[in-house]
């Protein structure tokens, strides 16, 4: 009876054996599940790290494109001048042998709109301006092209002065009445003194009045 107690109690030792082989199969199993999801989590992150590099570069790309499109919108803007027409101008002119008048219809040329309304101010004093130097004027002074240009250089001074403006393109062009007086004058009294250069005033393109345009010019 001993001997078939002791050979029944011999499976029972061997079980707790089987066990620990269980167990170190799920730990295995464990590490190698885990394993694997420590590399999918690393290929998950290197893929998403790719992504956001690309969406990175993407937005790069249209910064640039919006940075890019207020300049061609400024060469745009620049091409195309705003003008702001006056009153017409109806002025006696000066000549002595009849009654002569000029109708004159201007229009100024400035660079953009916020100088437009802004040289809307100063209308009062350039039309002053204007009327003095077109009642200086003879019908003989306006006649043909070279007389026209002339007076449109001599309108841009004037209204330019009226705004304490002052371009160098338009001294020369003031100039040109003044000399001709000047000759005549040395004709009959001996040389003239020399004037002194003025100096260098801003360039037409940076002046808000850019050119003068003539929309009518009737003389009677």
């Amino acid at each position: 009876m001993s001997a078939a107690a002791a050979a029944a109690d011999v499976p029972a030792a061997k079980k707790p054996g089987g066990k620990k082989k269980l167990v170190i199969m799920i730990a295995v199993a464990a590490i190698v599940l885990g394993g694997a999801g420590v590399g999918a989590l690393l290929y998950m992150k290197k893929q998403r790290a790719a992504a956001d590099a690309a969406a990175a570069a993407e937005d790069g790309d249209a910064t640039d494109a919006a940075a890019a499109a207020p300049k061609v919108e400024k060469k745009e803007h620049n091409a195309h001048p705003v003008f702001v027409p006056m009153d017409p101008f109806v002025v006696n002119l000066a000549d002595r042998e009849a009654d002569r008048y000029a109708q004159i219809g201007i229009v100024l040329e400035v660079p953009d709109e916020h100088v437009g309304e802004e040289i809307k101010t100063f209308l009062p004093a350039i039309r002053n301006n204007i009327l003095l130097l077109l009642a200086h004027k003879s019908s003989a002074d306006l006649a043909g092209g070279e007389g026209k240009e002339l007076l449109a250089r001599e309108i841009r001074h004037e209204a330019l002065k009226a705004m304490g403006e002052d371009v160098d393109d338009d001294q020369a062009a003031d100039a040109a009445p003044v000399a001709a007086a000047d000759s005549a004058s040395a004709s009959a009294s001996g040389p003239a003194k020399k004037k002194k250069k003025k100096a260098a005033a801003a360039p037409a393109a940076d002046a808000p009045i850019r050119s003068v345009q003539f929309s009518s010019f009737i003389i009677q």
